[in-house]
């Protein structure tokens, strides 16, 4: 199986995977490219055990391919998901992550009032710009969270 653009987190198994901040992270990192036990630990500041253990979880629910001997990938590209606790522990491991950025991150987090069909236009262009091939190898890569949403009413 081929690294496909999206995939929708619909099993028990890869709820449970991303249950944890440690396996985002992991799929964060591996979105730089394949890598081994050992690099992700280095790159994570962790232990081998402890990377080796989270990986198998990640692999066992489809999240993350083995890629040759000792090399491990993201099996897609993106992931989608509804549920309100996966967001939560999602959106920590993307917190643990921005914490690390350098230089400093650029962050907004604003409101604004749109009519549906610019709403429509924006939430497009955000797919667009996140469905973008990644060909520019040697060039620094940088994060992107991406996101249009409706508050809920108070």
């Amino acid at each position: 199986m081929g690294e496909e653009d999206a995939a929708a987190v619909a099993t028990p198994q890869q709820f449970k995977a991303l249950g944890h901040p440690m396996r985002h992270r992991l799929l964060f990192a591996l979105g730089q490219g394949e890598a081994t036990i050992s690099q992700l630990a280095a790159a994570l500041g962790s232990n081998k055990g402890n990377i080796a253990h989270h990986l198998k979880v990640l692999t066992d629910a489809g999240l993350a391919l083995p890629a040759g001997t000792r090399y491990y990938r993201r099996a897609h590209r993106a992931l989608q998901f509804q549920d309100t606790a996966i967001t939560e522990v999602a959106f920590s491991a993307i917190a643990a992550e921005i914490a690390t950025a350098e230089p400093e991150p650029f962050l907004i987090l604003r409101t604004l009032r749109l009519n549906s069909r610019h709403a429509e236009q924006i939430a497009a262009s955000l797919r667009d710009l996140a469905e973008q091939e990644d060909d520019a190898g040697d060039q620094p890569r940088y994060g992107l969270l991406l996101g249009l949403y409706q508050p809920g009413q108070p």
